[in-house]
């Protein structure tokens, strides 16, 4: 089906896996709280409703539905669902990687990807090399023929905000052989479609945006299937290693997901809105040193970012004086809230060397000490400015 055969996007998140539950005629898909079900015989999975269901590992109904939205969303051909971002990070760094193969990461990634790459895949034999994701040259170059497995990009990344050039470097990847995966957390399927855009898997932490509400924690893999360059189909290849391993969301923490999807596209619009009206504040205040948002035109590939994105979202960072500059806006706020994650209705604020980048300390992807990281959430936007205000004195 075509883009422009396809049903709107908020459309599909109401939609999409979610039909009307053929027994009782509810409109929400239930939350099957339950670990085994009946067979029709031994060795015969139970036919017609929930067909194909032993074992809510393997597979749960409210988890189907929550993944075919998934799929929807991001225009991809399966979705899958996990416990975590890091659980469904692990899950392609598994099922796709050997002893003696090598990922490009982003030099500014996500602090728990890095920790995941350098403590856990690290002594299993992986090699990576961190790169300038925002120069398709500086990956041209990292990758290493016959070696290269994966390019890992996060854009806009956390919490630098660098713009990769999806298309391009899914052009540079295949080249090579390899595969482009995408973490689509920050932006979204809403704001962004990395999969139509030449990406090969997509991986996100729904505990964020998807979500919304901060009352539940989760991960989603998204793949465009094809071969994995060994023979064996993406597809299968994530769906093995989700059973096996067994890093899976529960039925409630699935329904919590698809409820919040189902609002994702109006909360993102207020989202992108407020940040807007932030950033304009920000702008003027003498106390800021920079402002870190792709929607700005001095942003590095801000017209990367007006190409393959629908607006530029609602994450904000921007650098101090010095990090005691930094660590007193972090105190003095009273709407933004200083906690970790992001992506939910309430604002939060964070010091990123100290809190959620604390594990990449001393490594290439240390990041500045006078850098702070707004979560911008959808309360009115004068009271957001009038806090930020304040708190910058």
């Amino acid at each position: 089906m075509t883009d422009s055969q396809l049903p709107g996007f908020s459309t599909r998140a109401i939609h999409a896996g979610q039909e009307a539950d053929p027994a009782t005629g509810a409109v929400v898909t239930p939350i099957y709280q339950v670990s085994t079900y009946k067979q029709d015989g031994v060795g015969t999975l139970r036919t017609g409703l929930g067909t194909g269901y032993e074992y809510s590992r393997s597979g749960n109904p409210t988890r189907t539905s929550l993944e075919s939205q998934l799929a929807s969303l991001e225009q991809g051909d399966a979705g899958f669902a996990f416990a975590s971002g890091l659980a469904a990070e692990d899950a392609i760094l598994r099922a796709l990687l050997k002893p003696g193969d090598h990922v490009v990461v982003p030099d500014d990634a996500y602090g728990g990807t890095y920790r995941l790459v350098k403590r856990v895949v690290e002594p299993w034999g992986v090699e990576h090399t961190p790169v300038d994701l925002a120069s398709v040259d500086a990956v041209r170059e990292a990758i290493r023929p016959g070696k290269t497995r994966l390019v890992w990009v996060e854009t806009p990344t956390n919490p630098l905000l660098t713009i990769a050039d999806i298309a391009a470097l899914a052009e540079v990847t295949h080249a090579a052989g390899a595969l482009l995966v995408v973490d689509n957390t920050f932006a979204t399927p809403y704001l962004q479609t990395p999969l139509t855009l030449g990406a090969d898997l997509v991986v996100s932490s729904t505990t964020k945006y998807a979500g919304g509400h901060s009352d539940v924690v989760g991960g989603a893999v998204v793949v465009r299937d094809g071969d994995d360059g060994r023979g064996s189909s993406l597809t299968e290849r994530i769906g093995f290693h989700q059973n096996a391993m067994g890093g899976v969301p529960g039925p409630f923490d699935s329904w919590l997901v698809q409820r919040g999807l189902k609002t994702l596209a109006v909360r993102m619009e207020r989202h992108c809105d407020n940040a807007e009206r932030v950033v304009e504040f920000l702008q003027s205040h003498p106390r800021i040193t920079k402002i870190l948002y792709p929607g700005l035109p001095e942003h590095r590939n801000h017209d990367v970012a007006a190409r393959q994105m629908k607006r530029f979202g609602g994450m904000i960072s921007f650098r101090t004086a010095s990090v005691d500059d930094a660590l007193a806006v972090c105190k003095a706020t009273q709407l933004f809230t200083l906690g970790e994650s992001l992506g939910g209705v309430e604002s939060l604020v964070e010091h990123p060397g100290k809190m959620t980048h604390a594990a990449v300390a001393g490594s290439l992807l240390e990041v500045p000490d006078d850098l702070i990281r707004l979560s911008v959430g959808i309360e009115d936007a004068d009271d957001l400015v009038a806090d930020l205000a304040q708190a910058l004195g």
